[in-house]
């Protein structure tokens, strides 16, 4: 099934048994996916409040942003809300090399009846804005200037899209959705972990009708969800190992926010953790040095000596060679 043929959702979903939440609510959705919507993750873990955010942006047709720390699963997790109401969906990475041409569109030289003419090829924005799709920006705080004048058109709930070239306005699909992932919330980088970010114009922030913060999740639901992605883990031995990497990650999270650290490990550093440390034996302090300590400052090395001490109660024993 294609996306042109795919009109407006034609069922809906229970929210309480689609995503876990005890709320009573219908979503809608399509009966069947197409190419476009995210692979699904039986293991996947929904945040309440980031879902009821997201859900009101496909519900409602809300522009919903999403903030929060790398590696909380802020893209992830509207991912897979859009997987289980089998919404197309595609992800933008707004790096400094997005220009306007690649969202907007360009005019190309084709060959057509063997001679070559100039013709005009759609960017993204408007390919999508004229769907039943989702459209997420990643990195939305790292876009560059032109970039977001553009998107700023169409943050609008009738957000028209006049193409200046082609003298042509694009009328929304009703059933268009936007969506963007954020480390800040439009005011720059004050922490200097996210370098590239800026300061978004507060008058297209304002346009943002939903925006939530997705937090790194309680420790116990961060180690079912390491468990649940990684089958070797799961015995009475496996499980303690778990739970102390993910002590050990909040220790560095604290350390962070009371500045005695600059690197903070994120869920996903975690699960490289544990994959790691089973290629290479069950070796756990290799483990975290090849996926976490080498990335780290040399001077804060002992803190984070102290932290996987006070996480195993056991001294890190460093690899030199690594």
């Amino acid at each position: 099934m294609t996306t042109s043929e795919l009109q407006a959702p034609d069922t809906t979903v229970n929210v309480r048994e689609a995503f876990g939440i005890d709320v009573d609510m219908e979503a809608p959705a399509f009966a069947e996916p197409n190419d476009y919507v995210p692979p699904h993750d039986d293991t996947y873990i929904f945040d309440r409040d980031t879902t009821l955010a997201i859900l009101m942006g496909f519900k409602h047709n809300r522009r919903v942003m999403v903030q929060g720390y790398h590696g909380t699963g802020k893209s992830t997790h509207i991912e897979q809300v859009a997987s289980r109401l089998n919404w197309p969906l595609i992800r933008v990475n707004l790096d400094s090399h997005v220009s306007r041409i690649d969202l907007v569109g360009k005019d190309a030289i084709v060959l057509k009846d063997g001679k070559q003419i100039t013709e005009f090829r759609e960017g993204l924005l408007p390919w999508s804005l004229q769907r039943p799709m989702a459209l997420v920006f990643d990195e939305y705080d790292a876009g560059r200037p032109d970039v977001m004048f553009v998107i700023q058109r169409v943050l609008e709930v009738d957000g028209k899209l006049t193409l200046l070239d082609q003298n042509k306005v694009i009328q929304p699909n009703p059933h268009f959705r936007l969506f963007a992932t954020a480390n800040t919330v439009g005011l720059g980088d004050t922490t200097g972990l996210y370098h590239g970010t800026q300061q978004i114009n507060q008058g297209q922030m304002d346009r943002w009708s939903v925006v939530c913060t997705l937090n790194y999740l309680p420790r116990a639901v961060e180690t079912e969800i390491v468990l649940a992605k990684l089958p070797a883990y799961q015995s009475e031995q496996g499980r303690k190992t778990v739970e102390s990497m993910v002590a050990l990650a909040d220790l560095t999270r604290k350390g962070f926010m009371a500045g005695d650290i600059s690197t903070v490990m994120s869920p996903r550093t975690v699960l490289t953790w544990a994959e790691n440390a089973g290629y290479l034996g069950d070796n756990i302090g290799l483990g975290f040095q090849l996926s976490f300590l080498n990335k780290c400052d040399e001077l804060e090395r002992p803190v984070l000596a102290e932290y996987f001490q006070r996480a195993f109660g056991e001294d890190l024993v460093l690899d030199k060679a690594a």
